[in-house]
């Protein structure tokens, strides 16, 4: 029943919502790691540092909400940071994936490569990890020197295999994808909650 309405949730809402339940609940336990990962970005982006993001459809949103978190604000009012989601660069992304037919893969490495610096962070979104475009883009930073980060469905998977670090969540597809966006969210928060500390 709704606590609201009175009314039977449906079926395919009820079991969507337990699934979500169970995926943010494994985020929970990752809050330590997210906090550590909070402050690191705030002393890179202090620094001069950037970020650059990427992710595949659902993914690629959440990369771009994350770059506009970061160039804008979260909550409060502060000084932009330089954040790049890859994906938006509609013309590069478009011109790599045409010269690089061959080989559609690398049209996130190809820019890493161009962008990342050492000390720079870059952040891959993937609900099951197993996107080669996102495994050659953190081969890709970390040659560079850059930090990588993947936040992913169920591990261990290709791309927790090459990164840094990462926060690996069970559940479906969709389950997966809105717990990364709230773990965008807490990034964001305790970035911020470190820049007024400090």
């Amino acid at each position: 029943m709704s606590a609201t309405t009175g009314t039977p949730i449906p079926n395919v809402a009820s079991a969507h919502l337990n699934t979500l339940d169970d995926t943010l609940e494994a985020l929970r336990q990752q809050t330590a790691r997210l906090t550590r990962w909070g402050r690191l970005l705030a002393e890179r982006l202090r620094a001069g540092n950037r970020v650059l993001a990427a992710g595949n459809g659902g993914s690629a949103a959440e990369a771009q909400q994350l770059a506009a978190e970061l160039v804008g604000r979260y909550h409060d009012e502060r000084r932009p940071f330089s954040a790049i989601a890859l994906h938006a660069d509609t013309s590069s992304l478009m011109a790599l994936g045409d010269e690089y037919c061959h080989d559609y893969a690398q049209v996130f490495a190809r820019q890493v490569t161009a962008h990342a610096r050492p000390r720079d962070i870059v952040v891959l979104l993937s609900a099951n990890g197993r996107s080669r475009n996102l495994t050659l883009a953190a081969e890709a930073g970390i040659g560079a020197g850059a930090t990588v980060w993947a936040l992913t469905g169920p591990g261990p998977n290709p791309l927790t295999n090459v990164v840094d670090d990462a926060i690996c969540l069970p559940g479906t597809a969709a389950a997966v994808q809105e717990a990364h966006l709230v773990a965008i969210h807490i990034l964001c928060a305790t970035l911020e909650q470190e820049l007024r500390a400090n």
